[in-house]
């Protein structure tokens, strides 16, 4: 047994839309879809918690209406902090899960490729982070300055999902505050004292956060289709 946790409790306030852009249309559907899709169409999951702002359930739950996500077995409400929500999403799995891959609801260019292979690296090393390679020259500054340029092989940009097996996660939470700002499991998982292996995946699996992020997710996701 395999669960999903999809993160879409945000306000999409960075992002500068009357609503949260989880529930905008893009190519058709609510953006929130198309990253469900992903995986309800993955083998390796069993079970789709989803987290959503408490006053966003009942708008999912009407559009869902429209759309078969057999694998959804959850709607819960998040938390204050990302980490507060993911911790709701973890109380909620099934209590036999092995492997809890937790993923941007914002993410919806993921591919079961690399759901699958991020999976397996964690059932193989306890804990794993999909990740990309850096391609831009990186700086580090101090005081107005290009202080040194660090080298960026060394360098990946953590992406979701990040998957972990379950009982390290849960103790990961208990030793964590879920007030304190993160943005990423993986961080969580390093401050317990787990190592994390990391999978090389696209860098098209991209997460919509501003209006240029639309864009090309629009342009991304109508390549698929073809």
């Amino acid at each position: 047994m395999n669960s999903a946790i999809i993160v879409a409790a945000g306000s999409g306030t960075r992002f500068g839309a009357a609503k949260p852009k989880q529930f905008l249309e893009i190519g058709g559907k609510a953006l929130i879809f198309h990253t469900l899709e992903r995986f309800e169409n993955c083998d390796a999951i069993d079970e789709i918690i989803l987290v959503l702002a408490e006053n966003e359930i009942e708008n999912f739950r009407r559009i869902a209406r429209n759309h078969k996500i057999k694998k959804l077995k959850k709607t819960i409400t998040g938390g204050k902090t990302r980490a507060e929500s993911v911790s709701n999403g973890l109380k909620a799995i099934d209590e036999t899960s092995e492997i809890v891959a937790v993923h941007d609801g914002a993410r919806p260019l993921v591919t079961k490729e690399e759901i699958i292979a991020t999976i397996e690296k964690a059932k193989e090393t306890g804990a794993a982070c999909l990740t990309a390679k850096v391609t831009d020259t990186i700086k580090r500054v101090e005081n107005g300055k290009i202080a040194a340029t660090i080298d960026r092989e060394t360098l990946r940009r953590a992406l979701t999902p990040q998957c972990f097996k379950t009982e390290i996660l849960r103790k990961a939470f208990k030793k964590s505050d879920l007030n304190e700002t993160v943005t990423d499991e993986s961080f969580l998982v390093e401050k317990a004292g787990y190592e994390i292996a990391y999978v090389d995946g696209s860098a098209t699996n991209i997460k919509i956060t501003h209006q240029e992020d639309w864009i090309l997710a629009e342009i991304l996701l109508k390549q698929g289709e073809k």
